[in-house]
């Protein structure tokens, strides 16, 4: 604590505050996967969060003298994102995908999938049309089912997840976003909730990452859910199943869009006779395949 009122007595303009959050960050080698991807950034982000200003907050702010109590307040929320390695949205509550804010915490993944950019594009060019109802399967938090029905807002959207947690934080999201008449939330594993239905896209990013890929992740890592992040044999054991029953669930026509990251490679071991497109993202991210149904038909997995 008497740390902390020293350097409130040094720091006293969000300027001062992100340039030292910045420089610690660096010394102690923090990790920036959940929003940002560089110190600074992440600096500049904690503290006008903390202060509740607007990200685009104008220059001359930046040298606005703080009341002794912000500059305390921002300290601490410097000192548990450096000293814990939480993520941020863990720490400020919230976070940002496809454009829209979402409540955050560990009962789901911090939201970040590069899918943000092809729910931004409607699916072009994998979609012809607008879909008919979509599955986002394994839904986390909901972030991917609240930005297709932000989208698409005529169509429905079921979001499904075996976690009880991550499905009570998308409920939250999907009131703060008011699509309670459009989002349906279903609880069970994998398909098992969606029985009877069909939908023309189904978008998912379920666990993929490897027990060696896991092992070697960065701490901040450790506060998300790892039933979310880590998934058996390599990484593939859910994806492996989503592709054997997807078509059950898919529509004629019907696409499926599924996240798998750096377990891309083993994914083509294991299914080499399985054509899939691999799009490529604008702004960063890769290992996301888009398949129809009939394709998973021909390659009988």
């Amino acid at each position: 604590m008497a740390e902390l009122h020293e350097l409130s007595q040094l720091l006293i303009t969000p300027r001062d505050l992100i340039r030292w959050a910045a420089s610690q960050f660096e010394e102690q080698g923090l990790c920036y996967g959940h929003g940002t991807d560089n110190a600074l950034d992440e600096a500049a982000s904690l503290v006008l969060q903390c202060l509740k200003l607007p990200h685009d907050l104008p220059a001359a702010y930046f040298d606005a003298v703080l009341t002794p109590e912000e500059r305390v307040r921002v300290l601490r929320w410097i000192a548990q994102r450096r000293d814990e390695r939480l993520p941020l949205p863990y720490i400020t509550g919230q976070a940002w995908f496809a454009g829209m804010r979402f409540i955050a915490d560990a009962r789901a993944l911090v939201p970040r999938s590069p899918i943000a950019e092809l729910i931004a594009e409607g699916f072009a060019p994998w979609l012809g049309q607008t879909p008919e109802r979509i599955l986002d399967l394994c839904t986390g938090g909901g972030s991917i089912a609240i930005g297709c029905a932000h989208v698409f807002p005529h169509t429905p959207v079921d979001a499904s997840d075996l976690s009880q947690d991550a499905l009570a934080q998308a409920a939250e999201n999907v009131a703060l976003h008011h699509l309670q008449d459009q989002v349906e939330l279903l609880s069970g594993d994998l398909f098992a909730p969606c029985a009877g239905r069909q939908y023309d896209l189904i978008v998912s990013n379920p666990p993929y990452v490897s027990a060696g890929e896991y092992a070697a992740l960065p701490p901040e890592f450790a506060h998300e859910p790892r039933g979310a992040l880590e998934a058996p044999e390599q990484g593939l054991a859910l994806v492996l199943r989503m592709l054997n029953e997807a078509p059950t669930y898919l529509k004629p026509g019907g696409v499926l869009i599924c996240e798998v990251g750096a377990t891309a490679s083993a994914l083509l071991d294991a299914r080499p006779q399985l054509e899939l497109s691999w799009p490529e993202f604008e702004h960063g991210g890769d290992g996301v395949f888009v398949v129809t149904r009939e394709q998973l038909l021909a390659a009988g997995v």
